[in-house]
């Protein structure tokens, strides 16, 4: 049954392969709990009992509170599938709650040290130096996601309108502008990794030595081996890229809903994080500036 649900959320639904991953791993221990637990009793076998024994041994062990909830989303998703094709009639999930959630501002890098990341980095002149350095100005300069990155194809980018075209989740295409600094790096990227990296099939814009498609391991080590030079941000990642990325934005007085567009979000919603630490600028600003204040 697994497989069959997996199979749907990647061939039906669209979802990216970081996603299916963490579902499979999701179910996997749920089963792991079943059997250990419960004798063994099938996933699509198991009641609103079982499944709420599953998350109070996961509070149990101090799993935070996010982490949990996307595995009652993964387990809501899995029974919404079963109940579809008719595998069982009653919706163990029905009555599971989600957990209660401290809201997190999104990290993200200040200015400075973002320029001091991208300007003061003496990358080596081959292929793995100027793709380190894609890498990093992709991701700040057009805040696109890990996934994106790693499937941005070579026909996608046009250099002349200085704008590329991605495929975000569910499978929806947008397209983003980038800044003629980056025209030049990528006509640099694209020189060496033509003259020292056989060419692949596959048309992706970004490889690893061996031509193949880079992955997500590579592109997480590279980012953090760069940031810890010149930020201390707890998390260094390409999400907190994307996070700097939309912060700088609306910081510079860019509209919101032109953010939303360019970060491919589906509402404004998930958009207006990111105002709060515009808001907590606007704020400094208003204490050294109000004469009330």
């Amino acid at each position: 049954m697994v497989d069959a649900f997996l199979k749907y959320l990647q061939y039906q639904k669209r979802y990216s392969p970081q996603t299916i991953q963490s579902y499979r791993t999701d179910l996997s221990q749920f089963e792991a709990f079943l059997n250990q637990e419960f004798d063994g009793t099938p996933s699509q076998e198991a009641n609103y009992g079982l499944v709420r024994s599953w998350i109070v041994r996961l509070v149990e062990q101090n799993l935070d509170s996010l982490s949990v909830n996307r595995k009652i989303a993964c387990l809501r998703s899995y029974y919404k599938f079963l109940i579809r094709e008719a595998l069982i009639n009653q919706d163990p999930m029905t009555k599971i709650k989600i957990l209660k959630t401290k809201k997190k501002l999104p990290n993200f890098v200040n200015e400075q040290d973002t320029t001091r990341l991208l300007d003061q980095v003496q990358f080596d002149l081959t292929h793995e130096g100027l793709r380190d350095k894609l890498i990093l100005e992709l991701l700040y300069g057009t805040g696109m996601r890990l996934a994106e990155l790693i499937s941005l194809k070579e026909q996608n980018i046009n250099l002349r309108d200085r704008t590329l075209k991605v495929l975000g989740k569910r499978n929806k295409e947008r397209v983003i502008p980038f800044s003629v600094q980056l025209v030049t790096i990528i006509e640099d990227y694209l020189q060496v990794r033509n003259r020292e990296i056989e060419k692949q099939n596959h048309g992706r814009l970004l490889v690893t030595q061996t031509g193949d498609e880079l992955y997500p391991m590579l592109v997480n080590r590279t980012v953090k081996k760069y940031m810890k030079l010149f930020t201390s941000v707890e998390k260094k990642s390409p999400h907190v890229l994307r996070h700097t990325y939309a912060t700088h934005l609306l910081n510079k007085g860019a509209e919101i809903n032109a953010v939303k567009d360019l970060l491919g979000h589906s509402s404004l919603a998930a958009t207006q994080v990111y105002t709060h630490n515009s808001m907590e600028k606007l704020k400094k600003v208003f204490d050294q500036a109000h004469p009330k204040a």
